[in-house]
């Protein structure tokens, strides 16, 4: 049976949930996993607690402040990139992180390219980008182009919301709902794993804050967020991840892979925005290889 510590690390006057799977042997450095959203959680990452017992891994993930067992409300001041990255700065202080691999899957991967270029933190053996981006223009315009394969009154609906900012309109919804279904995830079922299954405290605010209203439109305080300049400086060896029907397109992956020095890039063809639940067995053998050949 895996070893599994759960606690919280007092943060802003609040506290952060953490979860730590299994134990560190030898060489191994931890995963240290950062979720999407912003304002989703750590639980879709529970389906990778395997490797903790596959290859003597040690997982750490958490809720960031605003979601899940960190949940908080009504705090719209907090909700920008510089709140969640001293979050990450201060879990690996309270944890004791000093070496670690860093994955980070959409939102996440994010928080991680803005830490890595904007903070120069020490002790990252590896980075995973996972389905993520290098700048909120690119996801935006890449959205917008996917929405072209919508039927027209679904298009025609979206263009409306965003025209006139009233995302109500039952239509709007029903297209939003198709566009996600196509390039996020499906719909969870009795057959799903049981983390995903598990009734959770999404982060609402967090996400229409931090981000906007939906994911082709940013608008939020991470609108600006831009790293495009400064992947070429990125030292670290670096895997990228993407599925073939992604709200990562090819486009953003390749755009990443090209010009990160020392980088890598996995397409999982049939995968949409989480690889790691879509095509569980093929991302663990991915990790293992990947970890052990960085560590």
């Amino acid at each position: 049976m895996m070893k599994i510590t759960e606690g919280y690390m007092p943060y802003l006057g609040h506290k952060t949930y953490y979860r730590v799977v299994g134990e560190c042997t030898g060489n191994k450095k931890p995963l240290v996993l950062l979720h999407g959203g912003p304002g989703s959680t750590h639980n879709y990452f529970e389906v990778l607690d395997r490797l903790a017992e596959e290859d003597g891994r040690q997982l750490v993930m958490y809720d960031q402040i605003g979601c899940g067992e960190s949940y908080l409300d009504g705090h719209p001041e907090l909700w920008n990139a510089k709140t969640w990255i001293n979050e990450l700065i201060e879990l690996r202080k309270h944890l004791g992180l000093d070496e670690i691999h860093l994955l980070g899957q959409s939102w996440g991967g994010m928080q991680l390219l803005d830490y890595v270029c904007n903070y120069k933190p020490e002790g990252l053996k590896s980075l995973i980008l996972s389905s993520t981006l290098p700048a909120s223009w690119m996801w935006g315009i890449e959205q917008h182009r996917m929405i072209k394969f919508l039927p027209q009154e679904m298009q025609d609906a979206i263009d409306k919301a965003t025209s006139t900012g009233d995302y109500s309109d039952p239509a709007y919804i029903a297209a939003e709902t198709e566009f996600m279904l196509r390039h996020a995830a499906g719909a969870v079922t009795e057959d799903s794993p049981e983390c995903l299954r598990r009734p959770v405290k999404k982060g609402g605010e967090a996400y229409v804050v931090g981000w906007g209203p939906n994911e082709f439109t940013p608008e939020g305080t991470l609108k600006d967020y831009d790293v495009t300049e400064q992947l070429k400086d990125i030292k670290e060896p670096t895997l990228v991840i993407n599925g073939g029907n992604d709200l990562c397109t090819p486009y953003i992956a390749k755009y990443m892979y090209d010009r990160i020095p020392n980088s890598r890039w996995e397409l999982f063809r049939t995968c949409r925005h989480m690889c790691f639940v879509e095509d569980n067995d093929r991302y663990v053998e991915l990790m293992k290889e990947w970890l052990n050949e960085n560590d």
